[in-house]
C-alpha cells in the first residue's frame, strides 16, 4: 500500500461527503506555522478539520510532533493509517483524534474503516490559530467590527493580539475559517482533482505572525 493509494482513498471519501457542499473547502497540503508544517488534507467549513495520512510504507516517527502541532490549530483531527500500523497508532494518538484504518483490497483499491471518530479538540491555541491569517485578512476582520482605526500600520503580531482581545474566540474562529475559504488559490504541492488548494506557497512576512 503506497502513500498515493491512501491519499486517493481519502480524497474520494471526502469528495463524496463534501463535494456538493458550497460551504466546504477541501485543501491538500495546507501550511500552518507560516508553511513550516503541512497537514496532508484539511477540511474547512463550520470547523477546521485535519487528516494526516500514514500508509503501510510510512513510519510513525513524526507522529508525536505532528500531534503537538496540529493540536494547536485544528478543531478535529483524524489519522488515516495503514492496517500494519493501526494498533501502534491507536496507542499514540490522543483521545480526541479520530482514526481510520486503510486496507488494501483484492481489487487493489483501498478501503477505509473507522476505528474511532474524531472528537472536539479540548485545547486549541488561539494565538497559533490567528497566525494563520495574512496581515490584510487580519485587518479586514478588524474593519468588519469597526476596530481597524489606527491599526493598519501596526506590527502584525500586535494586530493578532488585538483580534484576540476584542473579538470572542468563537466568532473570531468563524472569521478565520471564512478568510481561509475565500483566499485565492496560490499553488499546491500535490496535484488535486478537487482543485481547492490554498496556502501551499506561503509568505511568512505577510502573516500575522510576521512583521
Amino acid at each position: 500500500m503506497r502513500d498515493s493509494d491512501v491519499r486517493a482513498a481519502i480524497k474520494n471519501w471526502l469528495g463524496a461527503k463534501y463535494g456538493a457542499d458550497p460551504n466546504t473547502r477541501i485543501v491538500e497540503e495546507m501550511g500552518i506555522w507560516s508553511g513550516a508544517v503541512r497537514v496532508d488534507v484539511a477540511v474547512i467549513n463550520g470547523k477546521l478539520s485535519g487528516y494526516e495520512l500514514k500508509s503501510n510504507s510510512d513510519t510513525l516517527t513524526r507522529l508525536p510532533r505532528q500531534i503537538e502541532i496540529y493540536g494547536k490549530v485544528f478543531d478535529h483531527m483524524t489519522l488515516v493509517v495503514g492496517d500494519r500500523h493501526v494498533d501502534e497508532a491507536m496507542d499514540v494518538i490522543p483521545h480526541w483524534w479520530g482514526c481510520m484504518m486503510a486496507t488494501m483490497r483484492k481489487d487493489l483499491l483501498v478501503s477505509l474503516k473507522w476505528k474511532r471518530r474524531a472528537r472536539a479538540n479540548p485545547s486549541c491555541d488561539p494565538m497559533i490559530l490567528v497566525q494563520m491569517l495574512w496581515k490584510e485578512e487580519a485587518i479586514a476582520i478588524l474593519e468588519k467590527y469597526g476596530l481597524a482605526a489606527g491599526w493598519r500600520s501596526k506590527r502584525s503580531n500586535d494586530i493578532g493580539k488585538r483580534l484576540l482581545a476584542e473579538i470572542p474566540l468563537k466568532r473570531l474562529s468563524e472569521d478565520i475559517r471564512l478568510a481561509l475559504k475565500h483566499r485565492e488559490k496560490l499553488g499546491q504541492l500535490v496535484p488535486s482533482q478537487l482543485d481547492m488548494s490554498i496556502d501551499t506557497i506561503t509568505d511568512p512576512a505577510c502573516r500575522v505572525a510576521g512583521g
